[in-house]
């Protein structure tokens, strides 16, 4: 208000939700009075996703009160005659609400189909999950709950890229949601209790809750705030009309679980603080486990209308859906999971469990924008696996070509015989298109168990690991140049790009690394899951480990492996590995340039604590000693004459 009525220029944008200017323009308040002098005023207004804000009475409001205001309105999902739910009745004749009728002009359409063309969103893989019974489901219904959960969970991982992406899951009322929640809490603890080694997937759910029941307590703001809110939740605010107070019991026990889980302490009367920190939750998954653990990430947040349109993070990738869904409705929801990032996200994951194909069909024809159907479907959908699978055994079989041309044999240790930076930099290019396509495979949810075999017999993992191995270290010598070279490098390794993301994973960081070297320390080698040379390619193999490969490797290797030891052990051992390793490097410096080794150690210390090089200081720090040095050595001198 203050900022509307504000004559300073930099008060002239203003960015606000439609709740709040519904609020400024309601009879009921006193601001609409304070605001009439704006009344005339040549205003612009410019909505962001219109189509679920501006077809009920904000928009007529907004209109009346500012008769000369300019509006524009954006959205990738535009209401079109085919999915309106709004009517205009003009005496006897009834036609339909559509963005065009209150917009009146349209600019020059920029689609969803010109977005994924031009790579600003990702296309789709759909999975259709009809259940392991011989009854096949009829579209829209839904299965049993236990049997989406059991889904959902052995799923998971592979949908994610082993838990790098996180999910949701649209259910379609508040009850189900509910139902899931609980359900999921009930069947991941009778699955820890049978498998100590589960690692259970973080879940959070959020919902609006019964206004009504808010506003009898005499909490009368958070009340007003969600009725706002439920203006675009729709069912949500149908289903907290029924039990509201059953439905606002259920919201306490998951918020408080919720506070637990996270060591947070949000409540039902200040909602918005629970659903903004569940937004920024599902965001911080874009930091590794190592920066920030696990523990405190949401793997899938059940929703019914939240968080469905608008909503928008990268590191989210898939959606499971258990509610029926259409039009608008269906491509908001897909479009959670399709913000680009790099090529470990190579397309948004869909789980559907309602058989919903001819409800894609349509929605893809209306908002594709395309004359054909067959063509916008060619653009919106991943291949299928078969295609894929056929792609990634061209790819292997180049990169065997491309060996034989070299004269080597197809072995991941041949790579280091490739002779001359030319050499490298093909086999570089030529393994990271097999990785992308593997990666791309690795997120197929709807592979059964002979194309899986399949993949296997292309490549067997053993045999992929070693590549990566390969691959990793001759990228690293490559970036070293890069970094050491600049502009002087030759063009082509100037220009290569490592995508080190295609080799990095979410799961096998240190704490994994230490924990699979406790847990086959002391076993006969027939018991082991992991020999010690495995663990080592495995490590070698992954990029976000590059850094502690070689003294975690130099560690696993000096290791006696026929005495046990627990994690915590390991790594109080591997810390003073390292220091020991480090003291050593030190020595040997000091020893080749004349310095004192604990001044050098004390020395290195201070730009270590601080992460600042200072070149000037170390120059003083060597003369001082040389210094020293020369001095010491006159002495003896002198003193031998």
């Amino acid at each position: 208000m203050r900022r509307l009525l504000s004559s300073d220029y930099s008060d002239k944008v203003i960015v606000t939700t439609i709740q709040k200017l519904g609020l400024a323009l309601d009879p009921k308040n006193n601001y609409k009075e304070r605001l009439k002098s704006l009344s005339d005023s040549r205003i612009v207004f410019i909505f962001d996703e219109c189509h679920r804000s501006q077809f009920g009475e904000n928009h007529k409001a907004i209109k009346e009160f500012f008769p000369k205001a300019q509006l524009f309105g954006f959205t990738g999902t535009p209401i079109f005659e085919e999915n309106s739910n709004y009517t205009i009745r003009e005496g006897e004749e009834a036609s339909y609400k559509t963005t065009e009728s209150i917009f009146e002009k349209q600019f020059p359409a920029y689609t969803i189909t010109h977005a994924i063309e031009d790579k600003n969103v990702l296309r789709f893989h759909i999975d259709y999950f009809k259940g392991k019974g011989d009854i096949n489901p009829k579209p829209g219904e839904p299965i049993a709950q236990q049997a989406v959960v059991d889904a959902i969970i052995e799923k998971h991982d592979a949908a994610t890229n082993q838990r790098k992406f996180n999910a949701i899951l649209a259910t379609a009322s508040i009850n189900n949601a509910i139902e899931y929640y609980r359900l999921f809490k009930e069947t991941q603890k009778k699955k820890t209790e049978f498998d100590p080694t589960y690692i259970p997937l973080n879940i959070a759910c959020v919902f609006s809750p019964p206004a009504q029941v808010l506003a009898k307590e005499g909490d009368a703001k958070n009340a007003e705030d969600i009725k706002q809110l439920q203006e675009d939740l729709l069912q949500e605010k149908e289903d907290n009309k029924v039990n509201p107070e059953e439905k606002k019991k259920a919201l306490i026990e998951i918020i408080d679980d919720y506070n637990k889980q996270f060591g947070t302490s949000h409540n039902i009367n200040e909602f918005d603080g629970y659903y903004q920190n569940v937004q920024a939750r599902i965001k911080e998954q874009k930091y590794s486990n190592r920066d920030y653990p696990h523990k405190n990430k949401i793997d899938i947040a059940i929703v019914v209308d939240m968080l469905l349109t608008g909503f928008d993070s990268k590191f989210l990738n898939t959606l499971y859906v258990d509610k029926n869904l259409r039009y608008h409705g269906l491509i908001q929801a897909f479009s959670r999971t399709n913000r680009v990032l790099n090529d470990s996200k190579p397309y948004g994951n869909i789980l559907d469990f309602r058989s919903q194909q001819e409800q894609v069909n349509q929605a893809i024809t209306l908002f594709s924008g395309e004359k054909s159907a067959d063509k916008a479907f060619k653009i919106w959908m991943v291949d299928p696996a078969p295609v894929v699978i056929e792609e990634y055994k061209k790819a292997v079989e180049a990169l065997g070509y491309f060996m034989q041309e070299n004269n080597l044999v197809n072995e991941p240790q041949e790579v280091y015989n490739l002779k001359g930076d030319s050499a490298k930099i093909a086999f570089v290019k030529n393994f990271k298109e097999v990785q992308r396509l593997k990666t791309q495979l690795d997120q197929y949810t709807d592979l059964d168990q002979k194309q899986k075999e399949v993949i296997e017999t292309i490549l067997p993992t053993d045999k992929l690991l070693s590549f990566r191995s390969s691959y990793i270290e001759t990228a690293k010598q490559f970036k070293a140049r890069q970094d050491k070279e600049g502009n002087d490098a030759p063009a082509d390794i100037q220009q290569l790009d490592f995508e080190f993301v295609l080799f990095a994973s979410a799961v096998i960081d240190y704490d994994y690394i230490i924990n699979l070297v406790a847990d086959n320390l002391q076993m006969k080698p027939s018991k082991q899951k992991m020999s010690k040379d495995e663990i080592i390619r495995l490590l070698s193999a992954t990029a976000n480990m590059m850094e502690e490969q070689e003294d975690l490797s130099d560690y696993i290797n000096s290791l006696d492996w026929k005495i046990g030891q627990d994690a915590d052990k390991l790594r109080n051992g591997y810390q003073i590995f390292k220091n020991e390793k480090n003291d050593a490097a030190l020595a040997a410096i000091a020893k080749a340039n004349g310095l004192e080794t604990a001044a050098l150690k004390t020395f290195v210390a201070n730009i270590m604590s601080r992460l600042i090089f200072d070149g000037e200081k170390t120059n003083r720090f060597v003369r001082t000693f040389r210094t020293k040095l020369e001095g010491a050595q006159c002495k003896r001198t002198s003193t031998n004459d």
